[in-house]
C-alpha cells in the first residue's frame, strides 16, 4: 500500500512539473543568455555593505539590538551596448541614441492617395516603454495609419559567393499590432539607389520579417530572382511555416528574428533562436525558381468533334405508354376525417378587444385603424378553427418527368488535353543563392499600430559572429525579462488566465494525492467479530470449516492439551471422569450445530 501511495504521489508531481514547464521555459535561457560580459549585480553583497555602514554610525547600539533578516533581493541586469566582433557588413544597436547614417524618405507613393502617398510617418529613437534593461534604446515607428520609409548604407555592398548570408534583428510589438509589417528590405546595389527616394518600388534582394493583418501571421522571406533569359525579376516566396506566430505578434515581448542563406541553396527561417521553417530555394518557393521544361501549346485547340462526354442518354429508350408525367407529387389524404369538435365558423385570429385606437392616429393619413390580430381564445380548447381541409399525403402514383436512362458513350475520347511542347523560356538555374548584391537595409512599413521597437540589427556571413551579437544583444535582453518575471505563484495564476485548462491540472495535482492518501490509508477490510456463541443464539448461517482448518486447530489444540495431560495423570480418576462427561456434551453440541440446516451451505446445480 505504501508503494501505491508513493507511486500516485510522483505521479501527481509529474503532472505538476507538466503544467510548469511552459512557465519556466523562458527562465532557462538566464544563465546562458548573460555571457560574460553582462554585469549582474548582487544586491544581497550591497545589503550587507549598507549594513556594515550602518553598524559604523550607530556604535554600540547594533550590538544590543540583532539585524533584522532580509529576504533575498532580486538580481538586476546592467545594460552594455553589443560590440560587433568578426567580419560583418551591418551592426546598428541605436546606443548613441541617435540615428545617425539612417535617412529617412521624402518620397511619395505613386499608386495612393494625395493625404497618405507621403512617407511622412514618425520615427524615434528611445527605450521601450516597459523597458527591463534601462539604457537600452531603439528605433521606434510612432506614427499610426501612415507610410515610413527610412534606410541606411552597409559597410560594404554583400556579394553572395561561397559563404552564407546572415541577417538578424529585435522587434517588440509594445502595443500588439492590428494590421502591419515590420519586415526589412535588403536594397538592391544599383548605381541609381537614392535613400532619400525610397519606397515600395525600389528594388530590393531579399524581404525578410513578420507582417499581419487581421488574423493572417506571416513571417515573409521573399527574393527576387533575375530570369537569365529575359533578364526580369521575379519575386519568389517561401512556404509558409507550420509553426504557430501567433505569440510572437501578441505576447507584447521582444523576439529576435535571424535569416541564414547558404551557398548549398538551403535557408533557415529562426525565431529566438529557434527554427521555425526552413527548406531549399530550389524546391520550396513559390513560384518555382526552374519553369518546367514543357508547356501546354497556346496553338493548340479542341476539335470540334471531341466527344468527352462519359455517359450519354439512351437512344433506343422510350417512355412507357402509362408514364404519367403530370400527376401531382402530393394528392390530399380521402382517409382523413375531420376531428370531433372542429369550429368551421370560427377564425384562427381575430381583432384585439382590449386593443385602443391611438390618439394621435389620423386616418386620413394612416387608413382605417384596425386592431392587432390576437389568437381567438375560442380555439384553445377546440381541436381546430376555420375552414378544415384534408391534409396532403404522397402521390403513389407520381412518377416525374421522364428521363431515359444513361449508358456509356461508345464515342467517348477522354478529357481533351492541350498538347505538350518545349517550353521557349525554359532555364535551369541550379544556384539562385548568387542573387543580386545588396548594399543597403530599409524599412518600408504601413501600421495601423504604433510604438513598433527595432533594434540590433546585424548583417554578417560568419555563423559565430552573429550569434555572439545574438548573446551580447538579445540574450541580455531575456536575461533582463527573466530577472524581472514573477514569482512562480503570480506565473502559474498568469499561465491560467492564458490556458484556463491548467486549473483542472492544479486542482488535480493538489486535490488528488489527498484523497488517494485517504483513501488508501484509512480504509480496509474489517474482520468480523462474530464468534460460535452468537451464532447460536440467531438464525444467520455459520461459515463451513474447511478439512485444513479443522487440522490446523485440532494440531493447536494438542499442542496446547500436551502439557496439560501430563498434569492430568496426576489427578483423581473421579476428575477425569468427570472432564470426559463435560467434553462429551460439547463433542455432541457441536455436531448438532453443523448438522443444522441453517449452518449448510446451499448446493450450486
Amino acid at each position: 500500500m505504501d508503494q501505491r501511495v508513493g507511486l500516485f504521489i510522483l505521479l501527481a508531481a509529474g503532472l505538476l512539473c507538466l503544467s510548469l514547464l511552459p512557465i519556466c521555459r523562458a527562465d532557462n535561457h538566464l544563465e546562458d543568455a548573460i555571457g560574460d560580459d553582462v554585469d549582474v549585480e548582487d544586491e544581497l553583497d550591497l545589503g550587507l555593505a549598507a549594513a556594515d555602514e550602518e553598524e559604523e554610525e550607530n556604535g554600540d547600539m547594533q550590538d544590543e539590538a540583532p539585524p533584522a533578516p532580509k529576504s533575498p533581493p532580486t538580481p538586476k541586469v546592467t545594460y552594455k551596448a553589443p560590440e560587433p566582433m568578426g567580419e560583418h557588413f551591418f551592426a546598428e544597436s541605436f546606443d548613441r541614441a541617435t540615428a545617425d547614417g539612417w535617412v529617412l524618405s521624402s518620397a511619395k507613393k505613386d499608386d495612393a492617395d494625395e493625404d497618405i502617398a507621403k512617407y511622412d510617418g514618425k520615427w524615434a529613437v528611445e527605450e521601450m516603454k516597459d523597458t527591463k534593461l534601462p539604457g537600452d534604446k531603439g528605433l521606434v515607428l510612432k506614427s499610426r495609419a501612415k507610410h515610413h520609409a527610412i534606410s541606411a548604407k552597409l559597410l560594404r555592398p554583400f556579394t553572395f559567393d561561397t559563404k552564407p548570408l546572415i541577417v538578424q534583428y529585435e522587434v517588440n510589438f509594445q502595443s500588439g499590432i492590428d494590421c502591419g509589417g515590420a519586415y526589412v528590405k535588403l536594397l538592391t546595389d544599383t548605381p541609381d539607389l537614392d535613400l532619400d527616394q525610397f519606397v515600395d518600388k525600389t528594388p530590393y534582394t531579399i524581404m525578410f520579417g513578420p507582417d499581419k493583418c487581421g488574423e493572417d501571421y506571416k513571417l515573409h522571406f521573399i527574393f527576387r530572382h533575375k530570369n537569365p533569359k529575359t533578364g526580369e525579376y521575379e519575386e519568389k516566396h517561401a512556404k509558409k511555416p507550420d509553426t504557430d506566430l501567433r505569440t510572437y505578434f501578441t505576447d507584447k515581448k521582444t523576439h529576435l528574428y535571424t535569416l541564414v542563406v547558404n551557398p548549398d541553396n538551403s535557408f533557415e527561417v529562426l525565431v529566438d533562436q529557434t527554427v521555425v521553417n526552413s527548406g531549399s530555394l530550389l524546391s520550396d518557393m513559390t513560384p518555382p525558381v526552374n519553369p518546367p521544361a514543357e508547356i501546354e501549346d497556346p496553338d493548340d485547340h479542341k476539335p470540334q468533334d471531341w466527344d468527352e462526354r462519359p455517359k450519354i442518354q439512351d437512344p433506343d429508350a422510350f417512355k412507357p405508354e402509362d408514364w404519367d408525367e403530370d400527376a401531382p407529387a402530393q394528392i390530399p389524404d380521402e382517409s382523413a376525417v375531420k376531428p370531433d369538435g372542429w369550429l368551421d365558423d370560427e377564425p384562427e385570429y381575430i381583432g384585439d378587444p382590449d386593443a385602443v385606437k391611438p390618439e394621435d392616429w389620423d386616418e386620413d393619413m394612416d387608413g382605417e385603424w384596425e386592431a392587432p390580430q390576437v389568437p381567438n381564445p375560442a380555439c384553445e380548447t377546440a381541436a381546430g378553427c376555420g375552414v378544415w381541409k384534408r391534409p396532403m399525403m404522397d402521390n403513389p402514383n407520381y412518377k416525374g418527368k421522364w428521363k431515359p436512362p444513361m449508358i456509356d458513350n461508345p464515342n467517348y475520347q477522354g478529357v481533351w488535353k492541350p498538347r505538350k511542347i518545349p517550353n521557349p523560356s525554359f532555364f535551369e538555374d541550379l544556384h539562385p543563392f548568387r542573387m543580386t548584391p545588396f548594399s543597403a537595409v530599409g524599412l518600408e512599413l504601413w501600421s495601423m499600430t504604433s510604438d513598433i521597437f527595432f533594434d540590433n540589427f546585424f548583417i554578417t556571413n560568419d555563423r559565430n559572429t552573429a550569434e555572439r551579437w545574438a548573446s551580447d544583444g538579445f540574450g541580455l535582453k531575456k536575461a533582463a525579462e527573466g530577472a524581472a518575471e514573477p514569482g512562480l505563484a503570480a506565473q502559474m495564476l498568469n499561465a491560467a488566465e492564458e490556458r484556463p485548462w491548467l486549473w483542472v491540472v492544479y486542482v488535480l495535482t493538489v486535490a488528488l494525492p489527498l484523497v488517494l492518501i485517504v483513501v488508501f490509508c484509512c480504509t480496509g477490510k474489517k474482520k468480523s467479530s462474530t464468534t460460535p456463541a452468537q451464532y447460536k443464539k440467531t438464525d444467520e448461517p455459520q461459515p463451513d470449516v474447511t478439512e485444513l482448518e479443522e487440522d490446523e486447530e485440532n494440531a493447536d489444540e494438542a499442542e496446547k492439551s500436551s502439557p496439560e495431560e501430563k498434569s492430568d495423570e496426576e489427578e483423581s480418576p473421579a476428575e477425569k471422569d468427570k472432564e470426559k462427561d463435560v467434553t462429551a456434551d460439547e463433542k455432541l453440541e457441536d455436531d448438532v450445530l453443523r448438522r443444522s440446516p441453517r449452518s449448510r451451505k446451499p448446493r450450486k446445480d
